[in-house]
């Protein structure tokens, strides 16, 4: 019965310091002028906002604080903040190994991961370009994940189509390239 008392104590001990430091408020401010409210412990997964806020600072200077994000819109930084909220508090994205053992994004990363990136392809690169911007290595890392397993297996011209290129290459230019490069179309074993 002693032991569960101070075990109860230890738990309930970290529980308030968790409290207490979620507690501290920040708004970042999207390129669209909305501020979103945020907890500093959420918002220091991103290395862009940990290195903008002083370390040194007191929480008292923190709380209510305003952080532009000027790159980022507010759906987008809303979707980014989804994110971080469950990455911090239900559950850690699991490292992605190379080379991939699947095409499926399922197969990679962990179901709520895998659903978070069924989106419309320009939200995908919207969070893409977010994560790097505001330089979350996890997010930066499945978003890319959830890219690759798009272009994957597609053709040339199928790729230019997803990441709205013009094939601006003549069909004398074209035939010379595919001559010298055709050793990147045989299959290997």
């Amino acid at each position: 019965f002693r032991f569960k008392s101070i075990a109860f104590k230890i738990v309930h001990t970290e529980f308030s310091m968790v409290e207490e430091d979620n507690s501290v408020l920040i708004n970042l401010v999207s390129r669209d002028g909305e501020k979103i409210e945020v907890t500093f412990e959420i918002a220091k997964i991103s290395q862009l906002i940990a290195n903008t806020l002083d370390e040194d600072e007191d929480e008292d200077e923190l709380d209510e604080r305003d952080i532009a994000i000027p790159n980022v819109n507010a759906s987008i930084l809303r979707k980014v903040l989804e994110y971080c909220t469950h990455y911090k508090t239900v559950e850690e994205m699991t490292v992605i190994e190379s080379p991939l053992k699947s095409a499926k994004l399922e197969e990679l990363v962990q179901p709520w991961y895998a659903k978070y990136c069924e989106v419309e392809q320009n939200i995908l690169f919207e969070l893409l370009a977010a994560a790097n911007y505001m330089d979350i290595k996890p997010l930066l890392d499945l978003t890319c994940l959830a890219v690759s397993v798009l272009i994957k297996g597609k053709s040339a011209a199928e790729i230019r189509e997803i990441f709205n290129v013009r094939d601006e290459i003549c069909s004398n230019e074209k035939s010379q390239i595919e001559e010298e490069n055709e050793w990147c179309d045989k299959k290997s074993p």
